[in-house]
Parts: C-alpha cells; structure tokens; sequence
C-alpha cells in the first residue's frame, strides 16, 4: 500500500474486506487471511467504517494473492458469481479433502499461495521457474 492516499487505502480495505464477505468468510477468518490473526474480530467492522488496513508489505502480498484469486475465479465461472463462492466452500481433492478457504485459513501464505496456483495456471508456471 506503500505510496497510496489514505483515501485509496480505505478503498482497497473495504474492497477486499466485500470481496471475501462474497466468499462467505467469517471476520475472524478474514483477519487470518489478511495476516491479523491476532487482532480481534470486532476490528472488521472499524475497518468497513474508517480505518484501513496497516500499511504493512505482508498484508499488501497477501491482498494481491487474493484478489488474483477473485481474478481467476472470475475467469473461471464468467456467468456465475455464486460458482466461485461454491468452489471456495467445496472441499478439494488437491488440498487433501479441505475446502479452499480452509486450506487458505489454516495453512497461512502458503494455502494461499496453493489456491492461487490452483486457480491461475500462469501464475503457477512462473512459480515452476518455467520463464524463457
């Protein structure tokens, strides 16, 4: 968020914050996922209000890894917003019978990490080091 208005940081907390009520994530989960496990849930609602999110480099990694997973849940089911919350809830063979959020939710950065690669094939060559 380096380098945003506090305007613009406002917008993009209350953006990612709508993005995963969509997905169905309780507050509590939303901070894990944010990487502030250990702020309590009553937080969500002062940061749908007026305070945005910490300016902090981790917390921006993380928010581009999920909106990348909105991208490609987008791209996945174009004609159906409610296909991409079902996915996010249904449990997943590749993340060992747990559903996508929970594989986000309890393995941290790197469930995160592994749904988005799930997701987005380009992303997951890049990680592969498979660059020309």
């Amino acid at each position: 968020m380096t380098g945003m208005s506090e305007e613009e940081r406002l917008e993009l907390t209350r953006g990612i914050l709508n993005m995963l009520d969509d997905w169905e994530v309780d507050a509590k989960d939303q901070l894990t996922l944010l990487g502030m496990s250990d702020v309590p849930a009553r937080e969500v609602k002062r940061l749908r209000e007026s305070r945005p999110l910490p300016d902090d480099p981790e917390i921006m990694q993380r928010i581009e890894h999920l909106i990348c997973i909105a991208d490609a849940l987008r791209t996945t089911y174009p004609f159906s917003k409610r296909m991409g919350r079902m996915w996010m809830h249904k449990p997943n063979r590749k993340f060992r019978q747990r559903t996508p959020v929970a594989m986000m939710v309890e393995d941290g950065m790197v469930g995160i990490i592994s749904v988005r690669s799930y997701l987005d094939c380009t992303f997951s060559w890049d990680l592969s080091g498979s660059k020309a």
